[in-house]
């Protein structure tokens, strides 16, 4: 005696509540994917771009642009490096860092100095950029450089997070979170539709794949 179609097997369906938990995830991680994507998009632009130039940083020319100034500390502020300074990489006196800055246009207000018999120095690095500052400790004559590297410089060492600053780190350290908020709502993603895309773990095993043959077999 044939079944009935009532009585004929149907597909399991899930119960309501597993829907509703299934929904309200899927519509958080969808949230967070799209609003850490949004934060980090601008950032992962640039560290991607500066990913290539950095790898090819030998084949990309630059031409250095190196400008010196030169100055003379008034006997007023003279007096203020003649005298001994408190440890020996104290800053200069803010007067004399403030005259600098109007005499030289660099700015060493609470940089380290190194202090001389003869001389102080002040180192001023900055992203694409070297500079350093020395007067003369007897005669308070001033000499200033900065070597200017070129714009792909300056975003590479923004990359690197080299003499960027405390605030850039920072930066640094909340797109990175942003970054691993994106990937692990989009690994998630991919873990709920992966049922209908069967591609969806070989291509991501696949990701994981290459790299690792790529150094264990060719990086030495």
């Amino acid at each position: 005696m044939s079944a009935s179609p009532s009585s004929a097997a149907r597909p399991t369906q899930k119960a309501p509540g597993k829907r509703k938990a299934r929904a309200f995830w899927l519509k958080q991680l969808h949230s967070w994917h799209w609003i850490s994507a949004a934060i980090s998009l601008i950032g992962m632009m640039l560290f991607a771009i500066t990913g290539i130039t950095l790898n090819h940083a030998d084949s990309i020319g630059a031409a250095p642009k190196v400008e010196e100034r030169t100055a003379t500390l008034p006997s007023a502020l003279l007096a203020q490096i003649e005298a001994a300074p408190a440890s020996a990489d104290a800053p200069l006196p803010a007067p004399v860092a403030a005259h600098l800055r109007q005499a030289v246009s660099f700015d060493a207000t609470g940089r380290a100095a190194e202090w001389s018999d003869e001389e102080v120095y002040v180192a001023l690095p900055g992203p694409g950029s070297d500079a350093w500052i020395t007067i003369d400790r007897a005669t308070g004559a001033v000499t200033a450089e900065r070597t200017d590297r070129g714009w792909i410089s300056y975003f590479n060492d923004l990359h690197k997070g080299r003499n960027t600053g405390g605030t850039w780190s920072w930066f640094i350290d909340i797109f990175a979170v942003a970054c691993i908020v994106f990937t692990l709502t989009g690994l998630l993603l991919l873990q709920l539709h992966a049922r209908h895309r069967p591609s969806t773990w070989p291509l991501v095993g696949l990701g994981l794949l290459i790299p690792l043959v790529i150094a264990l077999l060719f990086i030495h």
